[in-house]
């Protein structure tokens, strides 16, 4: 395993920490989706219930997904895996060097979720020129 974050589900919530702390420590933001997945299970116990039931509902990041489509797969940030752990009431734990696939219960898509930021951009054909690159890798720098 490389640099894996891990927090436990009798955790408290943190507390007075700045934007660059959450988004750009090295955690690089998972602990706050993470908190965030808890709450949100607090707030809609049903999706909570298809979170536990192995379904991946549309969620604050890319992964989740609403509907089974023609290519069966496709990719999701580490962000949602950890959102959808905390959603499921699940300790923390995401490597940030490996992928993580998944199948939802529902809808049979599969899902890796990876912190490759060109594997999540792919996934929208908008790799046609080096500025299409630049622009997608800043639109997606949230996604990871």
């Amino acid at each position: 395993m490389g640099h894996v974050v891990m927090r436990s589900s009798d955790t408290p919530e943190r507390e007075g920490l700045k934007w660059s702390e959450i988004w750009e420590g090295p955690d690089l933001g998972l602990i706050k989706a993470w908190e965030v997945g808890r709450a949100i299970a607090i707030q809609r116990p049903s999706l909570a219930a298809q979170a536990l039931a192995g379904e991946l509902p549309p969620l604050n990041w890319k992964g989740g997904v609403e509907r089974a489509l023609v290519k069966r797969e496709k990719f999701g940030s580490l962000r949602y895996l950890a959102q959808w752990q905390g959603l499921r009431g699940e300790d923390l734990i995401v490597d940030l060097d490996a992928e993580v696939t998944l199948t939802c219960t529902r809808t049979e898509m599969i899902v890796t979720f990876t912190s490759d930021i060109r594997k999540l951009a792919n996934q929208h054909g908008e790799m046609s020129d080096e500025k299409s690159l630049e622009r997608t890798e800043q639109s997606l720098s949230n996604e990871v």
